[in-house]
């Protein structure tokens, strides 16, 4: 995410506060990626809004609560505004129970990839076997290094948004899905 609080690290004297630009690219995982990743992570999501132009979420990421709020994305999907603020355990439990029906539950492995750090989610669930990797950019144009397991790209691609799979989950498309690498951002499911 592109840093718009002019504070260290994203954060404001209320601590945890991050808002700005979202840049990010989103693929498929395919082989084997595991031996690559540095850490490991579970996340748990519930949606208050999800319609089109809006995400408001509150994510319990092993021990941490976080409230975001994201808006509509650009027409190509590569970018969107983020707010996102750490909240307590105990809120964003409390939270939950007040969330939309249904929960997106994943693993988040963190992959360092030359000066990128790219997050590979596995869900779980009504989403079992689904692999995505995402990696946040500074600019549209920013170049990265693509390892071989990130394999066709699926950005701006809504089956492949969370907030998607919480009302259409993954186990009843999967078989539409094609593994295989793109170069071509256009193409689409």
């Amino acid at each position: 995410m592109v840093d718009n609080t002019n504070k260290p690290n994203g954060s404001s004297p209320h601590g945890g506060i991050r808002g700005g630009l979202e840049i990010e690219r989103k693929f498929l995982v395919k082989g084997d990626w595991k031996p690559f990743a540095d850490s490991k992570t579970h996340i748990e999501q519930g949606y208050f809004a999800t319609e089109p132009g809006r995400t408001v979420r509150v994510r319990i990421r092993d021990d941490k609560g976080y409230l975001t709020i994201k808006g509509p994305s650009k027409k190509d999907g590569l970018a969107r505004y983020e707010f996102e603020t750490e909240i307590s355990l105990e809120d964003a439990r409390e939270m939950m129970s007040l969330c939309m029906p249904g929960r997106v539950n994943k693993d988040r492995y963190l992959v360092r990839s030359g000066k990128h750090t790219i997050e590979v989610d596995e869900f779980f669930g009504d989403n079992e076997g689904l692999v995505v990797a995402e990696i946040e950019l500074e600019s549209e144009n920013e170049p990265y290094e693509k390892p071989d397991f990130l394999g066709k790209e699926v950005t701006g691609d809504y089956h492949y948004y969370n907030k998607y799979m919480l009302r259409r989950p993954y186990k009843l498309w999967k078989d539409e899905v094609d593994y295989e690498r793109s170069d071509d951002p256009t193409e689409r499911l």
